[in-house]
């Protein structure tokens, strides 16, 4: 059964019953299969785009959707009560470009967010390196200045989209001090840059995390969003609406195993999707509180983190009744709540390996199987030499 929405404008009504329409017909069909091989669903991004489904939250004018953060993760929600994660996938991406439409110049914006916001390119991004978790003042990844921009020395860990973006959020050292961090906009393809083998997850598989190698990249001047030295006001932003995309995510997939156990709930087991639902309506209270804050332009810190823990709470209790509730039922192709289960366990693995609650879901971390092959870098995407490029409507991503 859809969810009954509060929703802010007729707009944004008419939005969530176009991603309902959109998830049923895009991704219900290819969740399952993608899911098992762990392969990745080409096209389906530039499906997003045509839709109008990316870049929501962002201005008309850069081609983005001028949506509330409320109603955006509401899509979010939507999607991932589908395809837990290629909606993660949505939410990184919009994470990757929030540096630039937020801290960016005007001249970043109009170089950059056409070709971000309508589906021709895909973002990725870490907010994490082995020993940083949710603290950005950590990082060792290092931007030496050149006569002509930065080389790019590093490892990032936990890449989301790794070796599959077109473009990357990177967070590195540019001083001595703590704080020194910069915030650059960093190409997805270089000769410089490689990728070790995709994480081998339980679940969450179609979407490749994996850590990245930067051997000198060079970052062209213009690649520096916002003030050099002054990135973790950048990474805190990120850190806060990474937490309201991963409650948004959890909650989607806690949802969606609740509407499976209610049509088979029966005698002693009447009791779980009540203690369930109440979980999954209050994660959503929750997450929608601290995204009204957000766009109110009051703080949201606290509430995020509540929000993402919450969720993923919710998540795990969800599942695992719906699994109890189904039975044997459960062990078959037809029912995907032993997925959904598989997903809610990585899902608060994930928190933990990042460093507690609120340190990002998705994307943050990884605790959903072997990880990457004890750092040695096996995968390598070429560019077009150092600094490798491409080209999207006239800009260079």
């Amino acid at each position: 059964m859809p969810v009954d929405r509060l929703l802010p404008t007729d707009e944004a009504h008419d939005l969530i019953a176009r991603t309902r329409a959109f998830a049923d017909r895009e991704l219900a069909s290819r969740v399952a299969g993608c899911e098992a091989d762990a392969s990745y669903p080409t096209g389906l991004f530039t499906a997003l785009g045509r839709a109008g489904l990316s870049g929501l939250p962002y201005p008309v004018r850069y081609g983005g959707g001028g949506q509330p953060y409320e109603v955006y993760l509401q899509v979010v929600e939507e999607l991932a009560a589908r395809w837990a994660a290629v909606a993660g996938a949505v939410d990184t991406h919009t994470l990757a470009c929030l540096p630039t439409a937020a801290h960016g110049t005007d001249a970043q914006r109009e170089q950059w967010l056409p070709g971000m916001l309508d589906g021709a390119l895909t973002g990725g991004g870490s907010r994490s390196e082995p020993h940083v978790g949710a603290d950005p003042s950590a990082v060792t990844c290092r931007a030496e200045r050149t006569r002509a921009g930065h080389l790019l020395q590093g490892t990032q860990f936990a890449l989301a989209h790794g070796g599959r973006a077109h473009f990357h959020t990177v967070f590195a050292r540019t001083g001595p001090a703590r704080p020194d961090v910069s915030c650059f906009l960093a190409p997805g393809a270089d000769e410089y840059l490689y990728f070790a083998a995709p994480e081998e997850a339980t679940a969450l598989r179609a979407i490749p995390t994996t850590t990245a190698y930067w051997d000198g990249v060079y970052l062209e001047p213009e690649r520096l969003i916002g003030a050099p030295g002054r990135g973790l006001r950048i990474a805190f932003d990120l850190l806060d609406a990474g937490r309201l995309g991963g409650a948004a995510c959890a909650t989607g997939l806690a949802q969606a195993a609740l509407d499976v156990a209610g049509a088979f709930v029966t005698g002693a087991d009447r009791h779980l999707p009540a203690e369930a639902a109440a979980a999954v309506d209050s994660a959503r209270a929750i997450y929608l509180d601290a995204a009204r804050r957000r766009d109110a332009g009051i703080s949201y810190t606290r509430q995020a983190s509540v929000a993402e823990s919450a969720a993923v709470e919710a998540a795990v209790k969800a599942t695992a009744a719906a699994v109890r509730i189904l039975g044997a039922v459960a062990d078959t192709d037809e029912f995907p709540v032993r997925r959904y289960a598989r997903e809610a366990a990585v899902l608060r693995r994930r928190i933990a390996a990042a460093g507690g609650a609120g340190a990002g879901a998705f994307g943050a971390g990884g605790g959903g199987g072997t990880g990457a092959a004890a750092g040695v870098p096996v995968g390598r995407r070429h560019g077009s030499g150092r600094g490798g490029a491409l080209s999207v409507r006239g800009s260079v991503v």
